[in-house]
């Protein structure tokens, strides 16, 4: 769980708390602008942050992004049970149960629809650039990165399945280069 807000904001505002603690580590750096590029849950971090610094985020790559599967909805709430809550309780014995399953609440069930942390509408009129590379495994469904890529006005999507062959693997991490870099402000670039 991250270390940011009172337990209450965490639990039921969590998306936001991550956001939050993303763009204070970027004001403590002092990075006004930057790219964003999230890998599994990082495409929610990325929908998040899209939606509260518009202004900032210059373009963001979702790979591989978790999503609501309505044939399993409750597939990342098991899999957080699963993967990480015994060694977080084994180091955080003082976090209860009650406060746990608020905060799994708050990521998983509040908007069980497309990637949880912004509404589709928002994605569909989001005008920041984005690049999609999909997955299809239980936590990262197809459906969620085509879905993306769909309603974003300014979406691209890789080819699907991207990692094998290495072939394809490296002419994949070309194009996200080629993406990022096409996405350089103007003024930076002139730098």
């Amino acid at each position: 769980m991250p270390q940011t807000g009172s337990r209450r904001s965490l639990c039921d505002k969590a998306w936001d708390a991550f956001a939050d603690d993303q763009l204070g580590l970027m004001d403590h750096l002092g990075i006004r602008e930057f790219f964003y590029m999230g890998y599994c849950i990082g495409g929610c971090f990325a929908g998040k942050l899209l939606q509260r610094a518009p202004d900032r985020v210059v373009a963001a790559v979702f790979c591989q992004s978790v999503g609501h599967r309505p044939e399993d909805p409750d597939v990342m709430y098991r899999h957080s049970h699963q993967n990480w809550l015994a060694d977080f309780r084994a180091r955080r014995p003082e976090v209860s149960m009650d406060t746990i399953e608020k905060y799994f609440h708050s990521l998983w069930r509040a908007q069980p629809d497309f990637l949880y942390s912004v509404p589709r509408e928002f994605i569909k009129n989001c005008r920041t650039p984005i690049l999609v590379l999909p997955d299809d495994t239980p936590s990262h469904p197809l459906q969620t990165s085509i879905d993306v890529a769909s309603l974003a006005p300014n979406a691209e999507i890789t080819v699907f399945p991207w990692r094998e062959p290495p072939e394809l693997k490296a002419r994949t991490i070309d194009r996200v280069r080629t993406f990022l870099r096409s996405q350089i402000p103007m003024r930076a670039a002139a730098q």
